[in-house]
């Protein structure tokens, strides 16, 4: 009997909206393809969009380009690069999936381009470091690394300072790649920053990515990651600590469209408040997607989130999404909590004659060290680790 093949016609649609499935999303480089969001599309419903101080809609002032220092770059097989975003390695990953993203690829004129070279080793990593503006400036750019094959490579992402940014970041790795990253966001209290950040696996290629959100008014990442081919493995690490006014979210997709791909996506956060302080109410929002794909066999995969909300005035939402297109995987699952103290741990450290202040701070420092603790380089573990002592030294538990 004669087939008769159909072709699917249907376009994802604009808005970043999702159409067939959680990785059919409309991508652009071109900010006017992309409508202004509004607060009820359903990627923008958490982000307060009227403290985005106009990069949503483009009524931000005075834009410039960000301002980008490099430390490490004297290594061998490592090169840096100021190129234009019409260089052939630039842009090969995927457009940006909502208007932000493609407001910082248009208003930029620079990209900040790492290469890790074929079978590059080196002992240290690199630090790429941002500065915000200040307040009467608008800074946009695009950080791409590139992992040639059978590299390793580490790199520290470093935001600091105030102002309103956007920017892309684009990590690609060829074949047998090894990659990990730290994006470090250690804004003043008052910045904005939103990010695309979006990666490419070749055959056998792993990556490691973390976040630390410590600092900002507003923060929101969309971290994503696509298999070019089989044996890709992708760990996406997360730790962020939320205080009064404070708004981070953390926007993710792993898309396995790949046979025998490996992920594994664990966030922790926390978050207080003070309720006579004035100021908003600390919140966060996390959303975790996890795509299988009909032809993604073989694949394992599992996302967590957990949150520990340390007072009152303080608001987590948690989302995991897991979508499957073919039952023959290896393993697939998600978790998400948001709760209060373990009453058992609390008991048993009180209980060895520590006062239940300390407890609590040990409880809370616990939480965060087993994403902390997987970092490989010593010297970025205790910067973490420092900031969140920091953090708690000032919180009421």
């Amino acid at each position: 009997m004669q087939q008769t093949q159909t072709t699917d016609t249907s376009a994802p649609v604009k808005n970043a909206t999702y159409h067939n499935n959680k990785g059919d999303i409309f991508t652009s480089f071109n900010v006017d393809d992309f409508d202004v969001p509004q607060g009820r599309d359903e990627v923008w419903r958490f982000t307060p969009l009227r403290r985005l101080k106009g990069l949503h809609d483009g009524s931000f002032v005075n834009p410039v380009d960000a301002d980008v220092t490099v430390d490490g770059a004297d290594q061998d097989g490592v090169s840096v690069e100021t190129v234009g975003k019409d260089d052939p390695r630039v842009g090969n990953v995927s457009a940006p999936v909502d208007r932000v993203g493609a407001q910082a690829w248009t208003s930029m004129n620079t990209v900040t381009l790492v290469t890790f070279g074929k079978d590059a080793r080196p002992a240290g990593p690199v630090t790429v470091t941002i500065n915000g503006k200040g307040d009467d400036a608008t800074s946009f750019g695009a950080v791409v690394i590139r992992g040639e094959q059978h590299c390793e490579g580490f790199v520290t992402i470093r935001y600091t300072g105030s102002g309103t940014h956007a920017d892309n970041h684009e990590y690609w790795l060829d074949d047998g790649a090894k990659l990990t990253v730290v994006v470090h966001e250690n804004w003043a209290d008052d910045a904005v920053h939103l990010s695309n950040q979006r990666a490419s696996l070749g055959r056998d290629a792993v990556l490691r990515h973390n976040v630390a959100c410590f600092g900002g008014d507003v923060v929101r990442l969309i971290p994503q990651v696509k298999f070019r081919d089989q044996g890709g493995d992708a760990e996406m690490l997360g730790v962020y600590f939320a205080d009064d006014g404070q708004y981070f979210e953390q926007r993710l997709l792993v898309d396995h469209s790949e046979p025998n791909c490996r992920s594994n996506v664990l966030y922790k956060g926390a978050l207080q408040a003070d309720k006579d302080s004035g100021k908003p109410e600390a919140r966060t929002a996390w959303v975790g997607d996890v795509l299988i794909r009909a032809n993604a066999q073989g694949t394992d995969t599992y996302e967590t989130n957990r949150n520990l909300v340390l007072t009152e005035g303080a608001r987590a939402d948690a989302v995991p999404n897991l979508e499957i297109e073919t039952g023959e995987i290896v393993g697939a699952g998600h978790a998400a909590t948001v709760g209060r103290f373990d009453d058992e741990q609390l008991f048993y450290l009180m209980s060895r004659g520590i006062a239940e202040a300390d407890a609590r701070k040990l409880i809370v420092r616990g939480f965060f060290s087993e994403v902390i603790g997987r970092i490989p380089v010593e010297n970025v573990r205790n910067q973490l680790e420092d900031q969140i002592a920091e953090e708690l030294r000032s919180t009421a538990l």
